[in-house]
């Protein structure tokens, strides 16, 4: 076998030669033996970074970023993250603890389970009025009155009764010219039963409800020694020419609400009962045009029936066509009424704590704090107490006309 270099030079030396991209390349190498050439190296070599087959070199680590936490893991959670974690958490639990809870007590209601009544007290006849002390002197809810005693009252004609009607009137004898004469305040009457109560189911048949310029009358329970600790509730009451209806009203201490859910016909004119806000408005519902004055009498009146209890306080008016059979039998049942003019429960007010030792109170005042604080929105003429003390006939509806009243206790 014999070496043989096809470009041959001397011993020792390497041939090279520049292809087209500029490399270097190998000059073919061959060897001979006796069956001929064998070339044992032929072209240059693998070129491994042609453009052909470019392998791009490893990325560069940044060896400062650390590998990114999962969201879901409170383990990586920012102080952010945690607020904001916390508040949607809150909110969720108003909305699924707090928010039920508020339903439930905004829709709170007593059990007027029905109860058994049998009849108490009854104040009828002639001798209505022998069952009320007269109060005697000025008024002190600050009324341009003289309430008189009893036998001035009978005197004067201002209480009367018969077989089927009681009346408590307004003095309309003296004028001007009377001596002595009405220039520090008109006569009228205020009685008050002579027996207290701390419940029970009150009906009061009424007639005729006195109206007029300068007027405030009322049919109210009350513990007169005991104002306003033991409460206060107005079944009829009005002022001046009582166009608007009747108002049913409530007067306590302080802690004692009706902004809650009522079951009733009137409209609600305040929810807050203590005396001392809205200038002693209490908490009133508001009737009909037509279940006071005018209208009213027309239609011969009706029952006004006060059922207070425990539970709550709640008032219905019956025009005279539509006064329950029950209540005509005397066996009154206050679950077969409806829904009642005025309801006062005791979800937010302690019926039996602000109510107590009241007596049936029937009045006429004149002027005062009620009729005299609106009497220049009224529509009638001069002052109130100028009107009152010189226009006597002025007062000739001025009069309250009773059937009977019937006081019912649960056994």
């Amino acid at each position: 076998m014999g070496w043989e270099n096809s470009n041959y030079q001397a011993p020792g030396s390497r041939t090279t030669r520049t292809n087209r991209t500029n490399r270097t390349e190998l000059t073919p190498f061959q060897v001979r033996d006796s069956n001929g050439q064998v070339e044992l190296l032929s072209g240059s070599p693998p070129d491994y970074y042609s453009s052909e087959r470019q392998i791009p070199p490893p990325p560069r680590r940044n060896m400062t970023q650390q590998p990114s936490a999962p969201w879901w893991n409170p383990r990586y959670w920012r102080k952010r993250t945690w607020a904001i974690a916390v508040t949607i958490f809150i909110i969720i639990l108003v909305i699924v603890i707090v928010v039920p809870v508020e339903v439930v007590k905004a829709n709170r209601y007593p059990d007027y389970t029905a109860l058994n009544y049998s009849l108490a007290d009854e104040y009828t006849g002639t001798t209505f009025f022998d069952n009320f002390n007269y109060f005697e002197g000025y008024d002190p809810a600050e009324g341009f009155v003289h309430y008189v005693p009893q036998a001035r009252a009978t005197q004067l004609n201002l209480t009367y009764a018969s077989s089927d009607s009681a009346v408590l009137r307004v003095d309309t004898s003296v004028g001007p010219s009377s001596v002595p004469d009405a220039s520090t305040g008109r006569f009228s009457v205020r009685v008050e039963s002579k027996t207290q109560y701390d419940n029970g189911l009150f009906i009061f048949d009424v007639k005729h409800t006195p109206y007029g310029c300068g007027t405030w009358p009322a049919l109210w329970l009350v513990d007169s020694n005991n104002w306003p600790t033991n409460g206060e509730i107005d079944v009829m009451e009005a002022v001046n020419q009582a166009s608007d209806g009747n108002q049913m009203t409530l007067h306590t201490t302080d802690n004692c609400q009706m902004n809650v859910k009522r079951i009733m016909s009137g409209t609600n004119l305040n929810t807050n009962c203590y005396n001392v806000t809205n200038d002693n408005a209490g908490c009133g519902v508001k009737t009909a045009a037509d279940t006071y004055g005018t209208a009213y009498n027309d239609a011969q009146g009706g029952v006004m029936a006060l059922e207070w209890r425990d539970e709550g306080i709640r008032v219905w008016q019956f025009g005279r066509s539509s006064i329950p059979s029950d209540i005509s039998a005397r066996s009154p049942d206050p679950s077969t009424w409806g829904t009642a003019s005025a309801d006062f429960p005791n979800t937010n007010c302690d019926i039996s704590s602000h109510f107590r030792n009241q007596s049936i109170i029937v009045n006429i005042d004149l002027c005062g704090q009620y009729a005299g604080g609106v009497y220049a929105d009224s529509g009638c003429p001069s002052n109130c107490t100028d009107y009152v003390a010189n226009n006597p006939d002025a007062f000739t509806n001025a009069f309250w006309e009773f059937g009977a009243f019937e006081v019912y206790k649960a056994s």
